[in-house]
């Protein structure tokens, strides 16, 4: 760091950014990327941005400018995808994403160029795969995760023919979808399983206002080392205020419910597994990834742990008795969860439940029913909303005061500073009990009532 001179704009954006939960770790390299996405001066200006939601007003007085002048500049910004805009009540809001999933994969979400996407994909490759201070910060720096896998949905509706089965529910033939859902209901009230509609890609696409679908930034950043797959690569999927920024800043293109649907059956069949965001209302993404280019599945297998993803609520049942022996599900695990006991007449599959995503791209891949999808004992908790997972964050790095004190323009955040400045103050052992509290529905209900 000794040798980086003439970066007040872009030392101070750094700064700002390492004040809140999701930062990103100053190198070399993060300097010559934010030199390629930012001039010095925009980057002194967004340093003086809340992380939070603003208006047009609240940047002009940060920046002591007009609003005309501030307008013209967010708008920039923003048709940069550098910051995301929407409407609320009338009226204009903007916000500045995280760095991931944020502005630096929006830079790669189409082709573009008003930059060199090269050099750009070379030095992401550099700051996100080779160094390790950023993935470890993003993925282990806290106990709340930014993502969380999908279930795989004809994986878990082949785990559920299984379970009717085995309930003689067999005997009521080629049953409808009401007819399923009721049986579903069943076993939901048995204790045998439970699926919300959350956990459901489909859902969060049906559910969605807006819905945009760009280039994969992984498999794009990895293209530019030589180190990208084949599989598909504008499959990447926004929804809600980000997807209609990003749609208007032509950095996604609009499609309809169906058409995501379809792209999702194609991402099935490519056995890329549903990563996004981790909450349970306005999911904000969904990527649908591979094991060789995505950075999380990537650093689980670089680091030995899943633990940079939130798992789903399930862990494949291996029936020996079924198994051949193929190797197929070896193979297609994306995550490298089912090591393999070698024998003479093939590979016997162990899962290493530690490692397992619970994605069931296993089950798909057994052609013998010899894999099926089971609810694991205790439930995955998922935030509420973004509001919600944020906070956590900031609890679990101890910068909850920063994010309270940030944006006062919430009528939340006086709420909160009462109660989180008083738990700061508490030692370390009764931080712990005040966390394991804020993490329960009280958090919750809370900021979905005043958020």
């Amino acid at each position: 760091m000794g040798h980086i001179t003439a970066r007040s704009g872009y030392e101070k954006l750094v700064e700002r950014l390492n004040r809140f939960p999701q930062g990103a770790p100053p190198s070399e390299t993060l300097y010559k990327i934010l030199n390629i996405l930012f001039e010095e001066e925009e980057a002194l200006l967004v340093s003086k941005l809340p992380i939070q939601a603003f208006t047009v007003s609240e940047a002009a007085k940060r920046w002591n400018l007009s609003e005309k002048e501030a307008i013209e500049i967010l708008d920039r910004l923003a048709r940069r995808a550098i910051l995301l805009d929407f409407y609320k009540d009338g009226q204009t809001y903007y916000v500045l994403p995280p760095p991931m999933a944020g502005w630096i994969e929006f830079s790669m979400m189409r082709i573009r160029e008003d930059i060199d996407q090269q050099s750009l994909g070379k030095l992401l490759h550099q700051y996100m795969n080779v160094e390790e201070e950023f993935v470890r910060d993003l993925f282990f720096g806290t106990d709340t995760k930014i993502v969380r896998a999908f279930v795989n949905e004809a994986a878990l509706n082949q785990s559920l023919d299984s379970l009717h089965k085995n309930e003689g529910l067999a005997s009521m033939g080629a049953i409808d979808s009401h007819q399923k859902n009721q049986a579903i209901e069943s076993l939901k009230s048995d204790g045998k399983i439970e699926i919300m509609d959350y956990e459901r890609a489909s859902y969060v696409i049906k559910s969605a206002e807006h819905i945009g679908i760009s280039t994969c930034y992984c498999r794009h950043k990895m293209e530019h080392v030589e180190q990208n797959c084949d599989a598909p690569m504008e499959i990447c999927m926004t929804f809600g205020n980000t997807a209609d920024s990003l749609i208007r800043s032509n950095y996604a293109k609009r499609v309809s419910t169906e058409e995501c649907l379809e792209l999702l059956e194609i991402a099935y069949k490519h056995n890329l597994v549903q990563i996004g965001e981790n909450v349970q209302n306005e999911v904000a993404f969904i990527c649908n990834c591979c094991g060789c280019c995505c950075e999380a599945l990537l650093a689980a297998k670089k680091f030995g742990t899943v633990q940079t993803i939130a798992t789903t609520n399930f862990l494949p049942n291996i029936n020996e008795e079924k198994c051949v022996k193929c190797g197929n599900c070896i193979a297609d695990c994306p995550i490298d969860a089912l090591g393999n006991k070698k024998e003479s007449e093939g590979m016997i599959p162990i899962l290493e439940e530690s490692m397992c995503l619970g994605c069931g791209i296993c089950v798909r891949s057994c052609h013998f029913d010899a894999i099926l999808l089971e609810a694991i004992d205790q439930r995955v908790i998922t935030p509420v909303n973004t509001a919600h997972r944020v906070v956590l964050m900031a609890l679990d790095k101890g910068m909850l005061a920063n994010l309270i004190f940030d944006n006062r323009s919430l009528a939340s955040h006086r709420v909160l500073a009462s109660i989180f400045t008083a738990i700061l103050k508490l030692p370390p052992i009764k931080q712990l009990a005040a966390s394991e509290q804020l993490r329960s529905k009280y958090l919750a209900n809370l900021l979905l009532k005043k958020s």
